[in-house]
């Protein structure tokens, strides 16, 4: 093979590796997003958990007010 080909396979085997490695990066960046804090309300996994927890810690409150009477 002449330097030009190897240049070439070179290159390839580099833009191969790169496009590998974006895209794992693009998908770790796209998973852990959902387990940020976020300021906008709770639109993500984090917040609908918080807003879960606090409807199951109402309906225990009513149960139990519903216990006592």
């Amino acid at each position: 093979m002449n330097p030009n080909e190897w240049a070439a396979v070179g290159v390839a085997i580099a833009t191969l590796t790169s496009s590998f490695a974006m895209a794992i990066r693009f998908l770790v960046k796209h998973y852990f997003s959902e387990l940020r804090p976020d300021g906008n309300g709770g639109h993500n996994l984090r917040g609908k958990i918080d807003r879960i927890e606090e409807k199951v810690d109402y309906l225990y409150e009513i149960i139990l007010d519903d216990i006592k009477h």
